[in-house]
This record gives structure tokens, C-alpha cells and sequence, in this order.
């Protein structure tokens, strides 16, 4: 495999950007520490819930993190979790509760992840990311899968632990790929899933199998899904995708046959485009651009040569 690198990249693929947050694992079993940095004024926190949290703009037009000292958090032993310090010394902490709390100004909202993490700062998206992984992790790990037994949280959320047979289980993350596959005439091969809406066309993408290299997987995945066969693999880069506990592992693919057969499971139907086709597509409708925050969007974005339409959240 070699590594594709884009010359002309001007931003970072979502949720990628530096945070300024050091996660300081080796704190995550120290509970005096913790319980130090947790009693701290200047410690902040905030509630995540069903893979939302609330977000707020402020008077100067940004949008951030609604976050509270310590202190003034819900209450909530178990489900404490530490994301990490900035360079002040600011230590972080979500809070995973069964529904999120309410506002008396009224003017905060809920929010996932696809709409906040291209609102929020690279800060405030590192730490939703980071807190809504573990917060699923959490609801979806609770019992042993070794001998059955209910686990216990440890190391600041990081850890579940079973009290009957001693095994230690840790977040859970599922290498994925996905690709944007070219032809000869430098085309890219774009796919519409079985439950997508009409026009919302993207690129292929799949889960790395046991004992499969991730190149493997390219292949596989784009034969299966649009019988094309690929020859030349090249990296670009990865995004963690928690929807539920994916590491999007992006690549540029080279097509060596170009007749589309479509499995018919996942993808209902997928097409070749030029530059102008896609463009004309774009804008009349009749293709709907993925959102920003994937890196699907970066990936085609990278052969288009310029910036996709905005597709707006709703």
C-alpha cells in the first residue's frame, strides 16, 4: 500500500483536528487524582445522553459546549467520565445520564455529533467525540462476555471489569474503510445504500473482516457492493466515526473494470461521474452532497478539486 497525500489540502478532515486535550491516561486509575481534579473550581463538565449533548451560540456568533463547573453538575457517581487537561491545566469530565438536563435561559438545544462536530470547536468536538464513544460503549457493554456477570465501570470509564471472573474489557472500536474509487478516465465510482433517500449518493465503504489487511478489504468490499474489481490502494487518512464505534479508514482506489453489479443488499444503485456530470448533479438536485462532517465528503472533495455544495443539517 502506499500513502496518497494531498498537495493541496487547506483543512482537516472532521473531527481530526488537534483538540488541545491531553487525555493523561495514566491518571485514569489514580482516585485520589481524580477525586482531586474532579473537587477543583476550575474543573468543567457536561452531560452527554443518547449520543446528544447540549450545545449553545454565544453573543460573539460561535457555538459551543454547554458546560458546567463541577460543583453545579447532576449528580452521578458511576457514569463519570475523565476526558483529559488542556494546556491550563482545565481538567474535562462527561457525565452520561439517562436524558439531558434542562435550561432555564431556554436557548441551548440537543445535538448529535453530525451536526455539532462542524459547529463546535476542534476542542469541543474532541470531547464530544471522546464522550459519546465511551457513552455508548457503556450502554451497550454492560455484562461480562466471558462468563455472563454484570461489570463494573473502572478507570475513569475507560475500563469495565467483571467482579466474578476478573476479566478486564475495553472500549470497542471497528476498523472500517472506505474509498473513493477512480477508472482510467478518472471518474469516481459513487453508491446510493438501500435505505437512502432518493439522490443521496456517496462512496463505498465496509468493515475489515478477521485475518484481512485493510487493503484486502478495499477490494473485497468494492467487488461485492458494485462488482468492480480494484487494483492500486492508497491511503489518505482516518476519522473516528463513533455511529457506533467505527475508525473510518479512508483510501483513493484505481478501478481495473468499470461494468457496475450492484449486490442489491447494501447498494441499490451506483454510478460513474465526471467532474461535470457530478457537478451538474450537484446542482440540479439531483445528487444530494454528503454531509461535511464525513470524510467521505473530504474523500470526494479530493478528486472534485474543489469544495462540494454545503449541504445544510436537518
Amino acid at each position: 500500500m502506499t500513502t496518497w497525500t494531498d498537495q493541496n489540502a487547506d483543512r482537516p478532515i472532521s473531527l481530526t483536528a488537534p483538540s488541545g486535550i491531553d487525555r493523561a491516561a495514566h491518571h485514569r486509575l489514580d482516585e485520589a487524582w481524580l477525586a482531586a481534579a474532579w473537587s477543583h473550581p476550575t474543573t468543567r463538565c457536561f452531560v452527554v445522553s443518547g449520543g446528544q449533548v447540549l450545545i449553545d451560540e454565544t453573543s460573539d456568533g460561535r457555538t459551543e459546549l454547554v458546560m458546567t463547573p463541577s460543583f453545579e453538575a447532576p449528580l452521578t457517581e458511576a457514569h463519570r467520565y475523565f476526558l483529559g487537561t488542556d494546556d491550563d491545566g482545565v481538567s474535562y469530565f462527561a457525565l452520561q445520564k439517562d436524558a439531558l438536563p434542562g435550561r432555564m435561559d431556554q436557548s441551548a438545544r440537543p445535538a448529535g455529533l453530525r451536526e455539532a462536530g462542524l459547529l463546535l470547536s476542534p476542542r469541543d468536538t474532541g470531547l464530544m467525540v471522546h464522550a459519546v464513544g465511551l457513552e455508548n460503549w457503556q450502554r451497550t457493554h454492560r455484562f461480562c462476555s466471558r462468563c455472563g456477570e454484570r461489570t463494573v465501570i473502572a478507570a475513569a470509564g475507560h475500563i469495565r471489569r467483571c467482579p466474578a471472573c476478573g476479566a478486564e474489557h475495553y472500549p470497542r472500536t471497528d476498523p472500517a474503510v472506505i474509498m473513493a474509487v477512480t477508472d482510467e478516465e478518472d471518474r469516481i465510482l459513487l453508491g446510493r445504500q438501500v435505505h437512502w433517500p432518493e439522490g443521496r449518493f456517496s462512496t463505498l465503504a465496509g468493515f475489515v473482516e478477521p485475518g484481512e489487511s485493510i487493503e484486502q478489504t478495499v477490494r473485497r468490499e468494492v467487488f461485492e457492493e458494485a462488482g468492480i474489481t480494484v487494483g492500486q490502494v492508497e491511503y489518505v487518512a482516518s476519522q473516528p466515526w463513533p455511529f457506533p464505534s467505527s475508525l473510518m479508514l479512508g483510501f483513493m482506489a484505481r478501478a481495473t473494470s468499470t461494468v457496475i453489479d450492484v449486490d442489491g443488499d447494501e447498494i441499490h444503485e451506483a454510478r460513474w461521474f465526471s467532474r461535470d456530470e457530478l457537478g451538474a448533479a450537484f446542482q440540479s438536485g439531483e445528487v444530494l452532497p454528503p454531509y461535511g462532517i464525513s470524510i467521505a465528503a473530504r474523500l470526494i472533495e479530493l478528486w472534485y478539486g474543489k469544495p462540494l455544495p454545503v449541504r445544510t443539517f436537518t
